[in-house]
């Protein structure tokens, strides 16, 4: 990309969207094209053509989509199989018809099967069923790389897609049904410190291990790889290292200055028991997280604490 380069970034509200505009910025890139999902519903096929054919942008980051954690997953399952499907074909589609030079999607890692093998390699996709909790959202997610693949194949396009692991960071989503878990937990510990609450309950057992990465640096690496990866395979970004769910949770706590107890209410599902991506190929082509994960989660939790009036608590 030129430092002219007219660049849209679909999803720049959300978490791994704002992050790419930020990361875009920092590195000169200013001529951005950014749309709301009120002022373009990704959704509606006919509106994101007339929208590419009039601002004919060159580079695509797709980071849109309708997320949320289990609890989100369980309850809106036609939702997030629906949504996730119709933004990435329309989108892809009309990047082809517009001839848009370099496409970046950003799929997830729950596209892989549930009892991979760990590290979960790139290759491990389509080799075993999925976790239960969350596979419409994955089923989405997976039919956008296939649709990548298939105009990379049929039309010589240049789509390429990023599997992050789980994101957290500036602009998460606090919602109480749909957040993920960092920011579930930065929202309970902080609700709990401030109302004096003698404990903090948290679904699962706590011993299940995540990977987790901050949407900055995998804005990082959605602007490396946009700029020297023109391959036609998956590419997984993630950290290197996991952590239980609870060494996570008493990071969170610890940051929050809460001091009451947590209590695990094993009932509930723990999702998968580990889930950490290998990241080799990303390193062989260059690109690493160079952050400290106690200090993103630091900034996450400021972040979280400044803009708590915006949020709907």
């Amino acid at each position: 990309m030129d430092k002219g380069s007219k660049i849209f970034v679909a999803g720049h509200n959300g978490l791994a969207g704002s992050a790419i505009v930020r990361k875009l910025h920092q590195q000169g890139y200013n001529n951005l094209v950014l749309r709301s999902s009120k002022e373009l519903d990704l959704r509606e096929k006919s509106d994101v053509f007339k929208f590419f054919k009039s601002e004919i942008p060159e580079y695509v980051f797709f980071a849109a989509g309708t997320v949320g954690g289990i609890m989100a997953n369980i309850t809106y399952p036609a939702d997030f199989i629906f949504n996730n499907t119709a933004m990435i074909f329309n989108t892809v589609d009309a990047a082809y018809k517009t001839n848009v030079k370099k496409l970046l999607y950003l799929g997830s890692s729950c596209i892989y099967p549930k009892l991979s093998a760990q590290p979960i390699k790139e290759e491990y996709l389509l080799t075993g069923p999925l976790e239960e909790t969350n596979k419409p959202y994955a089923l989405a997610k997976i039919a956008g790389i296939e649709l990548c693949a298939a105009y990379n194949k049929q039309y010589d396009t240049n789509y390429i897609a990023l599997m992050p692991t789980n994101l957290f960071g500036i602009k998460d989503n606090y919602d109480r049904q749909n957040s993920h878990l960092v920011a579930a937990l930065i929202r309970k510990f902080y609700e709990a410190k401030i109302n004096n609450s003698p404990f903090v309950e948290l679904w699962g057992s706590g011993t299940p291990k995540r990977e987790i990465l901050s949407s900055d640096q995998l804005a990082d690496a959605c602007v490396y790889f946009m700029n020297h990866y023109d391959g036609k395979e998956v590419v997984n970004i993630g950290k290197g290292e996991d952590y239980m769910i609870k060494e996570i949770a008493d990071m969170i706590k610890n940051i929050s200055g809460y001091e009451g107890e947590i209590k695990y209410d094993a009932s509930k599902p723990n999702g998968n028991m580990k889930k950490q991506l290998d990241i080799s190929k990303a390193k062989e082509l260059g690109w690493t997280s160079n952050s400290n994960t106690l200090e993103d989660l630091k900034i996450s939790f400021e972040d979280f604490v400044e803009n708590y009036s915006t949020y709907t608590l």
